[in-house]
């Protein structure tokens, strides 16, 4: 900790946890365009919006992206339910569970993972029918997802990558989401298999 006082380490810990006094905390979204044209959009909770502004646009403008203005991406995204089974799970079971609950929609990806959709609202009901059947999902969140995506090349996957994970190392920034499609195959020539 070299020269930092045990007040300043305190107060750090606690303006994390979000115990300091007199210190107020705001949501906040920012969203722009990454490599490629891909949309980015991130939550962010903030006691500073011009530190958090300046570091988010520091990102896009590094990484070759441009910060927008409101809503110039998320009428991309919609907020939806994803609860997620592995390759190898029983469709009919998922879908007969998925359906009577009240799913949305349910996609059986290229590599036999299934993706059930919900509405935010019917989420909990339908994840617990689904868990009820006995299955088990891998994963399962309420988030923004994009009603389309691109597919990157592997050069424009690294910076897209690359960019995200900028926007994630920032300590204000709470979720970051992508139109970005990061096929398997380019996944695998980037961790160098």
């Amino acid at each position: 900790s070299g020269n930092m006082t045990r007040d300043v380490i305190e107060r750090a810990t606690k303006r994390g946890a979000g115990e300091l006094e007199g210190v107020s905390y705001e949501e906040i979204r920012y969203e722009g365009y990454g490599p490629s044209g891909i949309a980015i959009m991130m939550d962010c909770m903030t006691d500073n919006k011009n530190r958090t502004v300046a570091a988010v646009r520091n990102v896009f403008t590094k990484r070759g992206g441009n910060m927008g203005t409101d809503g110039s991406v998320s009428y991309l995204f919609h907020k939806k339910g994803i609860i997620s089974y592995a390759a190898g799970t029983d469709e009919d079971t998922v879908m007969e569970a998925a359906l009577e609950a009240g799913a949305e929609d349910i996609v059986t990806n290229d590599d036999g993972t299934v993706d059930v959709f919900t509405t935010p609202e019917e989420y909990a009901a339908v994840k617990d029918a689904l868990d009820a059947s006995g299955l088990e999902a891998v994963s399962s969140e309420v988030t923004m997802h994009p009603e389309t995506t691109i597919t990157l090349d592997v050069k424009d996957a690294e910076k897209a990558l690359a960019m995200i994970d900028a926007f994630e190392d920032l300590d204000d920034v709470q979720d970051v989401y992508s139109n970005a499609d990061f096929s398997d195959e380019v996944m695998a020539q980037l961790a160098g298999e």
